[in-house]
Formats: C-alpha cells, structure tokens, sequence
C-alpha cells in the first residue's frame, strides 16, 4: 500500500499491465487505502493500480553467490587438507570422495562425489570441476 500523503497527479511507481513489467505512473483517482487507477508514463493506458514486482534473483548473481560458497568452501578444507598425501591427477588413475589429487592445471583439489561412471566433482581453489577417472 501506499502512504496515504498521495493525491491525483502524484507519481508512482507500479506494474503495468499492457508493458508487462515496473513502469513510472500518475495517480489518475484515489482510493482510502491507496491509488485506485493509474495511467503509465510509457504506454499511456489507465488501468487498476498494481504496485511494483520484486526484481527476481538473476542467473548471474546465483552464479556468483554459488562461487563465493565454493571459495569459502575451498578455505576450509585448505586447513585440513595435507599436500603431501596428494596423488598426481590422471584419467587411468581411480579416484573416491575425499581423495586429494594435484592437477597440472588447476592444482591442489578435493574429490567431492562421483557423479557418473568415471566421472567425479573435485573442489579446486577457483571452483568444482567434473573430472573423468576410471
């Protein structure tokens, strides 16, 4: 709801119907409990007022919010893990949860789960990889 300090003329914002999204509008009639009918500034229909959607949680910042737990994640085991135990990375080489394995490329990593038949999710510094093994 509104405040009621609104009055016709007034801006707010809210949901248009024909735009399909958060649009600018102008308070065409009033209500007790708020704008009773608005007319958006960008298509110019008057419709029923709807206040504005919540902004959905883009792909994007999940990926980078999922990135960020990897990362925690990573620190954590970082402690616990010792180098020395690690086996040298190699597709001909079996590997199960919680073997250490040093990859050429992306370093020290921890095997998470297997996902597949000769597939396995290592945790690396920079995030989970899906390595195949045997």
């Amino acid at each position: 709801m509104q405040s009621p300090q609104l009055v016709t003329g007034d801006p707010v914002a809210g949901r248009c119907t024909k735009c399909r999204r958060n649009t600018d509008h102008l308070v065409v009639t009033m209500a007790e409990e708020g704008p009773a009918t608005v007319q958006c500034n960008t298509c110019g229909r008057q419709h029923k007022y709807r206040p504005p959607i919540a902004a959905k949680k883009t792909a994007q910042s999940r990926v980078a919010s999922n990135r960020e737990a990897e990362r925690q994640e990573w620190e954590e085991l970082q402690l616990e893990t010792n180098s020395s135990r690690a086996t040298d990375y190699s597709m001909a080489v079996p590997l199960k949860a919680q073997a250490v394995i040093n990859h050429p490329v992306f370093g020290l990593g921890l095997v998470q789960r297997e996902t597949g038949p000769q597939k396995v999710e290592v945790l690396f510094a920079e995030g989970k990889k899906v390595m195949r093994c045997r």
